[in-house]
């Protein structure tokens, strides 16, 4: 959902930083088997000096350390044992698995490092009841119930761990039956922090992934994992640059890599966020400082790679931080070239360190563990990996992230074990501790700054797995100029045979109020201006229904069902309007309807509000009988048909792009003399340059052609902000039968925008031939 550039990228380099810094200076303590002081060796005698190589924690930084490995490799330089926090420990644990610098380089290097950091999966992933609710309020801050106390809680993290749990399993893989991490190609140890106790944990044995996450637990940012019982956060609390966990394998000599950030100039100095950078450096500084005390000047090599500007939050700048890890200790050859390996040891070496076949074999079972309220087991027939099957790593992901989908989980993470009919393969789940309640809060705002606006605050509340079925309650409330209350009941009728194939259930009700003013009509050719107010009138409306669908996996859903409406029209002024047979003044309205509906929605746009591509339909047909109460007429009683249909396509090249919409409304139902039309037409994006809701009819056309530039890949708590402009042309007609291509009405705005954390925000401005200039601020969808 953001881009390599996004704010929790650097965010997560901010927290990365911070955690780095030691705030004990004991020695590692509370170590997972062994004695902490005298570990194992790392092999039998070598007749060489046994080398040990650490590497530091600090994010994106961290990436340096694939060039200084790719300078060892070149250079024939053995590593018999590696020690590593927190970015350190995923480097250093991928490279003692049997992953080769080049192979290293080459796979970091592709990675989308804002994917690997977004919040949820891509949005065109999800099922069509997760996407809609991004069209209601913005998903980007989402508030829970604690289990324990009911409390309001917010998310643990602030960015997901998903893919880079994904990334570390995929790549560890080959090296699971390892007893234990002197098993590994090379020795190796992680170092995480028991945010309970405040000790040390160093990883020696056990799963190798879940020791590289752990380690990189980032509290605030990658929420922490619980680890045979322990709830373990960032290594890099209290040892950043492990050298005594390094010494304690027995080593004779370590090369140990910093590559901390130093300390910034007074000129930085002038803000709180330059102060607060400082004040993290410093206590970064510290703790390296007491690790270095720890190295032997004798025996010892330091190897810190002078990154300049190149931050804890350059991911994406990999290629440079890795160039400038080789170039440094390209610089430090004549200190290395002693501990150079003859061509035949080293290829020796490296056959000893070679990574172990994995072949593909049989899942025998597939189970899952970590659940309490949810029932993934739900999911089993639409995952791809069966029992019977091969294991494959693409399939395992793929089904993580179907689990993932369902938004009731912080960490999807699997492993493949041995049984004794053969492999068995293991989705872990972690749900959600704000779960299953969970709200959202946003704000719509529209300002034409000449005295006209609307000002609401949102509310949406979801609640997750009334029973075992999946069944959910959700809410929508809206307080302010319009009020509205939507409330639907979603029962699923097909348990067990996944979301792709269940049928479902949902009962629905929709209560609104909405304040509108009605405009004489200006004919084509006329000449815009300010219009004409006819008068003003509240509409209110109360609907049931009850609906039968089918989820169609990650493409929408379809439903059919009966649906009641009660509308009721009271003028708030006495107004009359012109007609064929004179004039009438508009009375209070009250209509009942009785209508089957059917409804396609068809979702493939990555984000709802500024998408970069994808496309979007929705498809609504009704037809059935309308009743209006204060009319002893005929036509009062007759039957009606309506059709509405949104259709949008979206495309990017660069940070430019292109949306082209297609709105069409059409209502063959009874007209009553001076009523307004059943669909309004005008405002912000809606024919811009007309007043909201001037064009009314039975008839609605409108299409837009919009263009957009994203104006900065580095937005502060936004998604993004851009710049762009949108030709509108459309119209309204009494009667659907009316409608025509010619004569359109046109409108035109040009507009600056951010995605920001409730809700899109717009300041624009607006012109139409027939309408006329003007501004607008909008929080919210135009």
């Amino acid at each position: 959902m953001i881009g390599s550039r996004s704010w929790c990228a650097r965010l997560l380099g901010v927290v990365l930083a911070l955690l780095s810094s030691a705030v004990h200076a004991q020695m590692p303590a509370g170590v997972s088997g062994g004695d902490p002081e005298v570990d194992t060796l790392v092999g039998p005698a070598l007749g060489r000096p046994r080398i040990g190589l650490v590497l530091s924690g600090g994010g994106a930084r961290g990436l340096a350390h694939v060039g200084v490995l790719e300078v060892l490799e070149r250079e024939r330089i053995p590593v018999d044992a590696i020690a590593g926090t927190s970015m350190g420990a995923i480097i250093g644990g991928l490279y003692a698995s049997g992953m080769g610098a080049e192979e290293m380089r080459r796979e970091l290097g592709a990675i989308d490092w804002g994917a690997m950091f977004a919040t949820r999966l891509p949005r065109e992933s999800l099922g069509q009841r997760r996407k809609e609710e991004d069209f209601e309020i913005s998903p980007a801050i989402e508030v829970g119930l604690s289990r324990l106390g009911g409390d309001p809680m917010l998310p643990i993290g602030s960015v997901s761990s998903r893919e880079l749990e994904l990334l570390l399993r995929r790549h560890t893989l080959a090296v699971r039956r390892a007893p234990s991490f002197d098993g590994l190609p090379i020795p190796f140890r992680a170092v995480a922090t028991d945010m309970e106790s405040g000790e040390a944990v160093v990883f020696r044995d056990g799963d190798l992934a879940q020791a590289l996450r752990a380690s990189m637990s980032v509290p605030g940012l990658f929420a922490p994992i619980e680890v045979d019982g322990r709830i373990l956060g960032d290594g890099g609390l209290v040892d950043n640059l492990p050298v005594d966990v390094a010494r304690a394998m027995g080593v004779d000599r370590i090369i140990a890599v910093n590559i901390g950030t130093p300390l910034a100039g007074r000129e930085t100095l002038g803000t709180v966020t330059g102060v607060t950078t400082q004040m993290i450096n410093i206590l970064t500084e510290q703790n390296v400082q007491r690790s270095l005390a720890r190295l032997d000047p004798r025996q010892d090599l330091l190897i810190a790679p002078p990154l300049g500007r190149l931050t804890s939050a350059s991911f994406d700048r990999a290629a440079d931080l890795v160039a400038a890890g080789r170039e440094h200790a390209e610089r430090m050859l004549p200190q290395l070239a002693a501990l150079r390996l003859n061509e035949t040891d080293w290829q020796a070496h490296r056959r000893a360190q070679a990574r172990p076949q994995d072949p593909p074999e049989p899942i025998a079972s597939v189970r899952f563990e970590g659940q309490e309220l949810t029932q993934p087991q739900r999911l089993a027939p639409v995952l791809a990996v069966r029992p019977g099957q091969d294991f494959t790593v693409a399939g395992a992901e793929r089904d993580s992230r179907v689990l993932a989908a369902s938004g009731d989980y912080m960490q999807v993470d699997y492993r493949v074990e041995d049984l004794p009919a053969g492999a068995g393969l293991v989705y872990r789940l972690a749900e959600k501790p704000w779960g299953p309640n969970y709200f959202r809060l946003g704000l719509a705002l529209q300002s034409d700054f000449a005295g006209q606006g609307e000002f609401n605050i949102q509310l949406s509340h979801n609640r997750h797995w009334l029973d075992e079925a999946g069944s959910e309650w959700r809410n929508r409330v809206q307080l302010g100029s319009v009020p509205r209350w939507f409330s639907e009941l979603y029962v699923p009728l097909g348990a067990g045979s996944g979301p792709a194939s269940d049928w479902f259930v949902a009962l629905s009700t929709d209560l609104s109020r909405r304040r509108q003013t009605t405009y004489r009509t200006i004919g084509p050719d006329q000449d815009g201006g300010d219009p004409e107010v006819l008068g003003r009138h509240v509409r209110g409306s109360l609907g049931v229904g009850i609906d039968l669908g089918q989820p169609l996996g990650e493409l929408g859903e379809w439903r059919i069902g009966l649906v009641r409406q009660m509308l009721r029209i009271q003028p708030e002024s006495a107004y009359t309007v012109r007609t064929e047979t004179g004039s009438v003044a508009l009375q209070s309205l009250h209509a009942r309807e009785e209508a089957l509906r059917s409804t396609l929605v068809m979702d493939q746009l990555d984000h709802a509000v500024f998408p970069r591509s994808g496309w979007r339909l929705r498809l609504e047909a009704q037809t059935g009988r309308r009743r209006l109460d204060e009319l002893a007429l005929e036509a009062a009683q007759r039957r009606f048909h309506r059709l509405e249909l949104d259709l949008a396509e979206v495309a990017s090249r660069g940070r430019h792009t292109v949306d082209l919409t297609l709105k069409l409304r059409a209502a063959r139902q009874s007209q009553v003399d001076g009523a307004p039309g059943h669909y309004t037409l005008g405002g912000f994006h809606q024919l811009s340059g007309y007043e909201t809701d001037q064009l009314s009819g039975d008839g609605v056309l409108l299409g837009r052609l919009t263009w957009q530039v994203r104006l900065t890949g580095r937005p502060v708590l936004t998604r993004g902000v851009f710049a762009g402009m949108t030709l509108e042309a459309g119209n309204a007609w009494a009667l659907p039968r009316e409608m025509r291509l010619t004569p359109l009405r046109w409108g035109t705005s040009a507009f600056l925008a951010a995605d920001t954390g409730i809700g899109p925000l717009y300041l624009g401005l607006t012109w139409a031939p027939q309408g006329r200039a003007g501004i607008t601020l909008m929080l919210g969808r135009p």
